[in-house]
């Protein structure tokens, strides 16, 4: 279902976040022009400035990859650099777009797209089937588990449209997409130039008979399953008027990062491990008695306990084990390397602490998943394992159980830049552990 029902009978569109990858020349923007276009999402202004740049560029059709492609460098490249977000909507349901770069240096532009992804769309290019990019998007996909993938195998009408061009190719993918731990792989031949099979079914390809693209993206689940979702609210304000209307108001705030939470349950709050109960659940103003995923809400105890920004409440019977020694894949973004030593911010949730970065065990090689032991340093897209020491125990989640409270980013202390992006517990391709030769003397928290 791609809609949802409210308590007045009206129906509601779901949201779908979604990234797309590919290697160059696959197509990827003109996909996404194509995809704007048939379904109506563009503006006439907006149609008519692509027109005037393909007219300047002697092109005779308007170059529907220039939707996307805003950086001057890019149009005058014809690739894609930066992450380009797009936001469009159909009857059936609401979309917010990251279009990622294909190039490997800019690995850390997909990571950041498809970082809260539901779905990644990875393009290939018929003509030549699964390459070394193709593999290295799918890891990428794997690692940050994402749930969904669609590999669209593009350029049909360059290989006149045969099935067995198309089989081959989703067969090849999807045997290595299963190997990483992909869970659920939707293949579909398109031409993006064409049309064919983006918005309307394809007369070329009537061997087909799957879905379109716009159809499978309509109608894909996007669901919580709130009972078995860890439930956590990282606590971003505490809220005191102290008015003669309220003189002893005092809630929490904050967004629910998974799960739910109902009036009466027993909650714990980390890391202190005080235990209450929920006495009121107040959203948009109005008390309520349940709230879920994504809501901004402000929780009431019945306890006057000491809570600060930063803090965690989760339920008392599902609480994560808090500790100062994190392992985590991560894939480094900033240009300055990180290496083995290093002092840096540990921002989880809503919580900030000074950390060290203690061991690099390994650094991936997404080519063929190798592993290179103990770089000594990540430089800018790599992707490794690491070993942090936090300053303060931090209450955090596997990322396989919690993409929200199970990752985390590194900050350089002086300046503020954001260094690196972390996902605690094991990866698809976790090395042996790597066993500590001596402990740091000079080490002070």
């Amino acid at each position: 279902m791609s809609s949802t029902t409210t308590e007045l009978g009206l129906t509601e569109t779901t949201l779908l976040r979604f990234a797309t990858a590919g290697s160059v020349d696959d197509g990827k923007s003109t996909l996404v022009g194509r995809l704007l276009h048939d379904s109506k999402s563009v503006l006439t202004d907006q149609l008519e400035a692509v027109e005037r740049a393909s007219a300047s560029r002697g092109q005779d059709a308007p170059d529907l990859a220039l939707l996307t492609d805003g950086l001057r460098a890019e149009r005058e490249q014809g690739i894609t650099i930066d992450v380009a977000y797009r936001y469009f909507a159909t009857p059936k349901r609401r979309f917010i777009l990251a279009d990622t770069p294909g190039h490997v240096q800019y690995t850390r532009n997909m990571v950041t797209g498809a970082s809260t992804a539901e779905l990644a769309i990875i393009l290939v290019d018929a003509r030549n089937g699964v390459v070394e990019q193709t593999r290295r998007h799918a890891a990428i996909a794997a690692l940050l588990r994402v749930p969904h993938v669609v590999l669209a195998v593009n350029k049909m009408d360059l290989v006149e449209y045969q099935e067995s061009v198309f089989a081959a190719i989703a067969e090849e993918f999807t045997a290595y997409a299963l190997e990483l731990g992909v869970p659920e792989i939707t293949a579909i031949p398109i031409s993006a130039l064409a049309g064919d099979n983006v918005v309307d079914a394809s007369a070329n390809m009537d061997w087909y008979g799957g879905p379109t693209f716009l159809e499978h993206l309509e109608t894909v689940p996007v669901t919580h399953d709130l009972s078995h979702c860890h439930a956590r609210l990282p606590v971003q304000y505490v809220i005191r008027p102290q008015t003669a209307e309220h003189p002893d108001y005092r809630g929490y705030a904050g967004q629910i990062a998974a799960g739910s939470f109902h009036v009466g349950e027993a909650v714990t709050v980390l890391p202190s491990g005080r235990a209450s109960k929920i006495s009121g659940i107040d959203l948009l103003g109005e008390p309520v008695d349940v709230a879920w995923t994504t809501q901004s809400v402000t929780i009431l105890l019945e306890d006057d306990i000491d809570i600060s920004r930063g803090d965690l409440i989760v339920p008392s019977k599902d609480a994560p084990a808090t500790t100062q020694d994190i392992e985590a894949t991560v894939c480094h973004v900033a240009d300055q390397a990180l290496t083995v030593g290093h002092r840096v911010l540990l921002k989880h949730g809503t919580r900030t602490v000074k950390a060290i970065v203690k061991d690099i065990p390994s650094r991936l090689t997404l080519d063929d998943l190798s592993l290179h032991p103990h770089p000594g340093q990540l430089v800018a897209n790599d992707i490794g394992r690491v070993k942090i020491r936090t300053a303060e125990p931090l209450p955090v989640d596997s990322y396989a159980d919690s993409r929200r409270t199970g990752s985390f980013i590194l900050i350089d202390p002086s300046d503020g830049t954001t260094l690196t992006a972390g996902m605690v517990g094991e990866s698809f391709a976790s090395p042996e552990p790597v066993k500590d030769e001596a402990e740091d003397d000079g080490w002070d928290f």
